[in-house]
């Protein structure tokens, strides 16, 4: 595979896994944090981060937009759930897991 390859199938994966969270909403950002140690809103920073890199002007909301597939007060208001106390507990232990290390 050469780089120009790499790029494109790495760039397909990429939309895919955007589709695949946007096809399961139900999904809870603190659920995918606790499991994957890592949600919608780290994919966000992460795609922010690459365009920064390359001195591609990008804001913090548009990237979210990208990931999110719209603006994300919209799905905050019509797709996320309140964290439980259970969850909340299980984040708070693993991020202090974490900065233990």
């Amino acid at each position: 595979m050469n780089d120009q390859e790499r790029i494109e199938v790495e760039a397909a994966a990429f939309r895919r896994l955007v589709d695949h969270l946007d096809n399961n909403k139900q999904v809870q950002n603190i659920e995918l944090m606790l499991l994957a140690d890592f949600c919608r809103n780290c994919l966000s920073k992460w795609y922010l981060a690459a365009a920064t890199d390359r001195n591609i002007d990008l804001s913090d909301d548009e990237a979210r937009e990208a990931v999110y597939k719209m603006p994300y007060s919209e799905w905050k208001e019509n797709h996320q759930l309140p964290a439980t106390d259970e969850q909340m507990d299980a984040f708070n232990a693993k991020r202090a897991a974490k900065s233990a290390k």
